[in-house]
């Protein structure tokens, strides 16, 4: 039998654009203390995140993000990390202006996960971070849709962001209402009086710029819930403004959806595909899973 030393990782990974990580974590990172896990597998790795039972996050970092991806591990491994200490190791690695390529490997002698600049002519910077063995989920997220048809709605992800706080009430809830006649949504926070944003649904709508919903709907949601599926949104997603998807399942599970930038190919590390097109700037998907409070009828 081999030593531990000539073995292969169970994944090595490289990435050329450090920032774009640290923003897609950054995103679900609502609080200062924070343990994440990371599950590996032969399509790229996912962190999730949660709290209390009602709010959990995840970052879909598949294969493609990186230039490199050797996964050598059976089943899927996963462990646990500080996501605090996660994302500020990744700092220390990202220079202003420059696009700085790291390798991350693991497991490392102690089961640390290992990072480091391999693109640094001068010097190369190297960090480890220890892991724990993680717990299992405390709760089942599985997002069924409500019913044959989807309840579904895309709004601009500054909009959103902008309206959730503004709906801000110490300790309240917000409802969500979806309409199909005439198509639009309401978010309602309730306090010593309440406020109410609506979202009409038009062909040329500038903010819902989608939406599907066959019979009315409506649930509350905690609003510190709500707020974390936004409040640390990377400036890279309301600058391109793409459209962040919400969409209500089975029991009131809201799932909120945001896709943020990775990377946009540079001259030194351009992918080009078989048939020669470069390939656009690759994405990372991060959902938000949020119970819904319980109804009182």
């Amino acid at each position: 039998m081999s030593g531990m030393e000539e073995e292969a990782p169970d994944v090595l990974c490289q990435l050329e654009n450090v920032q774009g990580l640290v923003d897609a974590l950054t995103a679900v990172r609502w609080k200062r203390h924070q343990d994440a896990v990371l599950e590996l597998s032969e399509h790229g790795i996912v962190l999730i995140v949660e709290e209390s039972g009602c709010l959990q996050a995840k970052v879909y970092l598949k294969k493609e993000i990186f230039i490199r991806y050797d996964y050598n591990a059976e089943g899927r491994p996963r462990f646990g990390v500080s996501l605090g200490l996660f994302v500020d190791c990744l700092n220390a690695f990202s220079v202003p202006g420059h696009s700085s390529l790291i390798q991350i490997w693991y497991p490392g002698p102690d089961m640390q996960v290992l990072l480091k600049s391999v693109d640094s002519l001068d010097a190369s910077i190297c960090a480890e971070i220890r892991t724990r063995i993680p717990d299992t989920s405390a709760w089942d997220y599985n997002f069924e849709p409500a019913g044959t048809n989807p309840l579904t709605f895309t709004v601009k992800s500054a909009a959103l962001k902008e309206a959730i706080e503004d709906l801000e009430w110490p300790g309240s809830s917000i409802q969500i209402t979806m309409e199909p006649d005439p198509p639009s949504v309401t978010l309602r926070a309730e306090g010593h009086g309440d406020l109410q944003i609506d979202f009409i649904y038009c062909v040329n709508s500038d903010l819902l710029v989608a939406f599907q919903c066959d019979h009315r709907v409506s649930f509350k949601y905690k609003y510190k819930f709500l707020r974390a599926s936004t409040s640390n949104m990377p400036s890279s997603v309301t600058k391109e403004n793409r459209g962040s998807k919400l969409s209500i399942g089975r029991g009131g599970m809201l799932k909120v959806q945001h896709l943020v930038s990775i990377s946009k190919p540079s001259a030194s590390h351009s992918h080009v595909d078989s048939a020669g097109y470069q390939q656009p700037s690759r994405i990372a998907h991060i959902e938000f899973f949020v119970k819904p409070e319980e109804s009182e009828d």
